[in-house]
């Protein structure tokens, strides 16, 4: 069992959590996830470790509310356990002396991204972030990313904060300008990811995208995140979740992203339903 030391609201329907982890704590690194299950009963879910304390024997966890799961999870309080937490999974990011990298990050990405920041800015990088949402409410880690990185760039899609536009616009501009890039990291929805790579594809920018968002059981055994990278079938659990951006077939990738979406849809409209039940006393 792992105890949930603290719980906060970071933007609606994003909560962080500081969980009791020690030996995950010791060894985790940057990119790198746990799977967890929210009870005794419960499906298995991927979820990124956003930071770690190993002297306090603690993991972070940053959680979207999308389905029923993660809906459980954000119902979930400071000193509530949770019955499992394996990791760390996954490999974990490459990490070296680069030069100038841009990491860049949408969304829940942002809290996937801080640990690789910080990571490569202690390898010695000079890093430019550029995080975005979709308006100021629903920005996460701002100040956490702007004390990690050397510059930070805000944007928001509806020019509430920060640059009007998609975080892709920085990087477009960056770019125009000649500024020489080393590498590029980016964490987010698909969408976003496969913008980037086709940015910085024509100038051969070396770009890692992380495919956590297709992720299922972690282990590679429900095939759920299978894709195809340079024409081989890979598995973004257990051979990733980091993959070179210009060798993703995104199509596919697309398409396997929605495979599951009725299912999710249902399963959450169902626990709605269930809960409302109790809350009207017509279940016991």
């Amino acid at each position: 069992m792992h105890k949930i030391l603290t719980r906060q609201t970071l933007a609606p329907g994003v909560k962080r959590y500081e969980v009791v982890a020690p030996e995950i704590a010791q060894r985790r690194k940057a990119g790198q996830f746990v799977i967890l299950r929210v009870h005794e009963e419960g499906e298995r879910i991927p979820i990124t470790i956003a930071d770690a304390n190993p002297a306090k024997g603690s993991i972070t966890l940053i959680v979207q509310e999308v389905g029923m799961t993660t809906r459980l999870m954000g119902e979930k309080q400071a000193g509530e356990f949770l019955p499992d937490v394996c990791g760390p999974l996954g490999d974990p990011t490459h990490i070296e002396k680069f030069g100038h990298c841009v990491c860049l990050a949408g969304g829940v990405g942002v809290a996937e991204i801080y640990p690789v920041v910080q990571a490569l800015k202690t390898a010695g990088n000079h890093i430019t972030a550029i995080i975005g949402a979709r308006a100021r409410d629903l920005l996460i880690l701002e100040n956490e990313m702007r004390q990690a990185a050397n510059q930070l760039i805000v944007s928001t899609d509806d020019g509430s904060y920060g640059i009007h536009g998609l975080v892709i616009k920085p990087l477009q501009e960056m770019m125009n300008c000649g500024e020489k890039i080393g590498r590029v990291f980016c964490i987010g929805p698909v969408p976003m990811m496969r913008a980037v790579a086709e940015l910085t594809r024509p100038q051969k920018i070396p770009t890692i995208v992380s495919l956590n968002p297709v992720m299922v059981d972690g282990t590679g055994m429900c095939g759920g995140c299978r894709v195809t990278i340079g024409g081989k079938i890979k598995f973004a659990c257990v051979d990733g979740p980091d993959f070179d951006a210009h060798e993703v077939d995104f199509d596919e990738l697309v398409r396997r992203q929605q495979m599951y979406r009725s299912e999710e849809r249902e399963a959450l409209e169902r626990y709605v339903k269930k809960k409302e039940c109790w809350s009207n006393g017509l279940l016991d």
